[in-house]
């Protein structure tokens, strides 16, 4: 049962640590950001509807780190006004 709270603990660890590396980003390097995994998303779109992916989990992340983005510059333009 330890074993198994460790573990989430340092899942969570993990996910504060990620998202605070993008919070250090600026507003330009983060819209960059955004457009290339758009465009990362739409080319694993099309692998997985030809049947190519293999790693399917790469859609899901890569639409976690864009509402992460999108989330950041929301909080910084709120917190501008």
């Amino acid at each position: 049962m330890a074993r198994k709270e460790t573990k989430k603990a340092v899942e969570v660890q993990k996910r504060e640590s990620e998202t605070e590396k993008l919070r250090k980003l600026d507003d330009a390097t983060i819209l960059k950001r955004i457009d290339e995994l758009k465009k990362e998303l739409f080319n694993l779109r099309f692998q997985a509807a030809v049947g190519k992916l293999e790693q399917t989990d790469k859609i899901k992340k890569a639409k976690k780190t864009i509402a992460r983005l999108k989330t950041i510059l929301n909080e910084r333009r709120n917190a501008a006004n």
